[in-house]
C-alpha cells in the first residue's frame, strides 16, 4: 500500500493532498493496464473507477451512427480520464481507447465516493481538483470545435 501511495502523492493531479488523503485514496487504488487498441471504459457503461494515466495515451472518443469515431481529446501520462465517477448517473460520457500501452492508476469510484461522504475535507480537495481539470478539458475541446467548424483560415 506504500508504494500506491507514495505513487498517488507523486501525481501532479493529486499535488498538495496531506499523507492521509493519500492513505485514503491508495485504499481504494490498484494499478492497471491497457493494450494498444484497449477500451479503458465505452460511452453510457458504468463509472465504476476513474483513472489517472501514468504512461502511454488516450483518445477520448465520440461516436456517431455510421461514422467513424471522433477523437475529441488526446490524454497523457499525469491526465486523468472524466469526472463521471463523480456525480449521477455515473455513466461514461466518451469512450476511452488506448493509443499503445497504456498503464493507468484505476481508482475504485464507489470506495472513493464513500471515503469523500465520511471526510469532506477529501471530498472538497477532489472536487477542486476534477472542477479544474474539466474546466480545462473543456476550454480544450471547445477551442478545437472552433478551430473545425470556425470560418476558414485566409
Amino acid at each position: 500500500m506504500e508504494g500506491l501511495e507514495r505513487i498517488i502523492l507523486e501525481q501532479p493531479f493529486f499535488a498538495g493532498l496531506g499523507p492521509e488523503f493519500g492513505a485514503a485514496i491508495s485504499g481504494c487504488a490498484r494499478n492497471v493496464r491497457f493494450a494498444a487498441g484497449e477500451y479503458l471504459f465505452r460511452e453510457d457503461e458504468p463509472a465504476n473507477e476513474f483513472y489517472l494515466i501514468r504512461q502511454g495515451s488516450v483518445a477520448l472518443e465520440l461516436h456517431s451512427p455510421g461514422q467513424q469515431p471522433i477523437v475529441v481529446a488526446t490524454l497523457r501520462e499525469g491526465d486523468i480520464l472524466d469526472g463521471s465517477w463523480l456525480v449521477p448517473p455515473y455513466c461514461w460520457t466518451f469512450d476511452a481507447r488506448a493509443f499503445e500501452l497504456v498503464r493507468v492508476l484505476g481508482v475504485d469510484a464507489r470506495c472513493l465516493r464513500e471515503k469523500c461522504e465520511a471526510d469532506h475535507d477529501l471530498g472538497y480537495e477532489l472536487m477542486k481538483r476534477f472542477a479544474g481539470a474539466m474546466g480545462e478539458r473543456l476550454r480544450a475541446m471547445s477551442l478545437q470545435v472552433a478551430d473545425v467548424y470556425g470560418p476558414p483560415r485566409s
